[in-house]
């Protein structure tokens, strides 16, 4: 059996993910810390901190016999790159999957977050990303080509998940997603964060826009990724 650590910084993301991967013979154990969502506001912090934090906390999961670390915030998400590449089992960030399709499919894409500190940070993600040669379907590799981005950030809705008001929440998000589509009509829309994901979904069910998120993609590549298999 497959034992994933995953990394969060709100514990709203635990019965998502445990969720979507309910059908699979695996472990999952969950690491919460909200700590840099707390301190992201102060005089003194920096990328810095989230290097360091997010470095030793992969260590940690890592030491403590996870196959392989599951990274559902996308604060921590933007130092993966480099914080990845110092601990000895896979690491996957929540967006990978979404990355991927973005790279296979081009388009004009709204990125959409409801947590302003993580967007800086995601769209260079994003954009790096996108420059990076992809995989087809027979193994081949190609340059993706120039996919256009926009962030947008729904405002006053992340406060609400993180004093525990996660049905104002999706509420808000929900109503926020309606009105980016309606705004940007025949673009590509994506929720950002494993937070977002029930209200896109609701959206999407509701006005039959497609709306990506995270966790739409998930099983499939960690199927993919890590070998997984359904019971």
């Amino acid at each position: 059996m497959i034992t994933i650590g995953c990394f969060h910084a709100h514990y709203s993301n635990i019965a998502l993910i445990e969720e979507t991967l309910a059908q699979y013979d695996i472990e999952l154990v969950h690491y919460v810390d909200p700590g840099l969502d707390r301190l992201k506001h102060d005089a003194d912090f920096s990328d810095a901190v989230i290097h360091e934090k997010v470095a030793q906390t992969l260590q940690w999961i890592a030491e403590c016999h996870a196959d392989a670390i599951l990274v559902t915030c996308t604060l921590f998400a933007t130092v993966l790159e480099q914080e990845a590449k110092q601990v000895p089992v896979p690491v996957i960030g929540i967006d990978d999957p979404l990355l991927q399709e973005m790279r296979r499919v081009p388009g004009e894409f709204i990125i959409v977050f409801t947590n302003p500190a993580t967007v800086e940070g995601t769209m260079a993600r994003v954009n790096q990303a996108l420059q990076q040669q992809h995989e087809d379907e027979s193994g081949q590799l190609h340059v993706a080509k120039v996919s256009q981005t926009e962030a947008v950030c729904i405002p006053g809705t992340f406060e609400l998940i993180m004093r525990g008001d996660q049905k104002g929440y999706l509420e808000a998000v929900r109503e926020g997603l309606q009105q980016i589509a309606e705004q940007y009509p025949g673009k590509r829309l994506v929720a950002a964060q494993l937070s977002m994901a029930p209200a896109a979904a609701q959206v999407t069910l509701d006005t039959g826009i497609a709306i990506h998120s995270p966790l739409a993609l998930l099983a499939a590549y960690l199927e993919k990724n890590l070998g997984l298999a359904p019971q």
